[in-house]
């Protein structure tokens, strides 16, 4: 997926390799998203920098007071994140956006081991229905306050029974805030509701 390079990026030597997690590690805010994008994460190495996703989480982040800065370019720009960490389903961009079940089964081992060594958390916020799964599926039974799977919602909240909570979130893709599906008030809502669940 590095091959294939977006005109204004032409000049630039594209990440191209599985893009790592970031943040603090002793964060209570665990976000999950779904993948680096193909001329974002896949081109500068860091999960949602240098795409329009990245602009409105990183916005919604730095408002919330969860990172230093409100936007993301590149992974020397400068950006701290505050009590909170970035992880996605898988960190590979998938062809069209549109991880195989493969994909995320390669990755779920990976991502069991760092929700493990994350043992601060206290709220994890999932970005779009395949976040939520992917969570969902990693959860022990003991952990789920029920064994099926949460309709998909913006705003969904679940009370997992070590007290920690599961936040639902739209993907701040541009599919949903082109459309407005998802909007920035309806974004900032979602931290706002984070820092209250930490703090309480």
């Amino acid at each position: 997926m590095a091959q294939e390079k977006r005109r204004q990026f032409k000049d630039e030597k594209y990440w191209g390799k599985p893009v790592p997690s970031f943040g603090d590690p002793r964060a209570k805010l665990v976000i999950l998203g779904l993948a680096p994008a193909a001329h974002g994460g896949n081109r500068t190495g860091r999960m949602f920098t240098g795409d329009n996703s990245g602009l409105w989480l990183y916005r919604a982040l730095f408002k919330a007071g969860f990172a230093n800065q409100a936007e993301s370019v590149s992974r020397s720009d400068g950006l701290v994140l505050k009590n909170a960490y970035i992880t996605a389903s898988i960190h590979c961009a998938p062809p069209a956006n549109k991880p195989l079940p493969s994909e995320l089964a390669n990755c779920s081992g990976y991502l069991d081991e760092e929700l493990a060594k994350l043992s601060d958390a206290r709220v994890y916020l999932v970005l779009g229905l395949i976040g939520l799964k992917t969570l969902w599926a990693q959860l022990e039974d003991g952990m789920k306050p029920h064994r099926a799977l949460p309709k998909f919602a913006h705003g969904l909240e679940v009370t997992l029974k070590n007290g920690r909570a599961i936040l639902a979130s739209y993907h701040p893709s541009q599919q949903n805030t082109f459309t407005r599906k998802l909007t920035e008030p309806m974004f900032d809502s979602i931290f706002i509701r984070a820092q209250a669940l930490i703090g309480r």
